[in-house]
């Protein structure tokens, strides 16, 4: 489609309790949050805005379709801090000519990385 510009508003992570799981991510990014009603939280993780919203139903399998990489020199002390605020590491770091990675997942089992390089 020429001539139209877009971008990525919001990420919108599904989940049982939005308040929670946005004060974990806010915390973990400092990045400011809103929780505006039991259903609905979002962290301004500049440039883009991640949202949470309640559903019924729990996550569906143990591997996401779409995870966050959050860039951090220390990869072990980020994971500390990440566990320390209730994530949980699912791995060890691995390393490559690119770079590292730590996999780790948030209070409600979403998965995300700690990456570098």
């Amino acid at each position: 489609m020429r001539g139209v510009t877009r971008r990525i508003n919001e990420i919108v992570f599904d989940c049982a309790d939005p308040a929670t799981l946005a004060r974990f991510w806010s915390a973990l990014l400092g990045a400011p949050v809103e929780v505006r009603d039991p259903d609905w939280a979002t962290v301004a993780a500049d440039p883009v805005l991640i949202g949470f919203q309640r559903v019924p139903e729990g996550k569906q399998s143990p591997k996401n379709r779409l995870h966050l990489d959050v860039e951090d020199a220390d990869l072990l002390g980020a994971a500390a801090a990440a566990e320390a605020l209730g994530a949980t590491r699912l791995g060890d770091v691995i390393e490559d000519e690119g770079g590292g990675f730590l996999v780790l997942a948030d209070p409600e089992g979403n998965e995300f990385c700690f990456v570098t390089g």
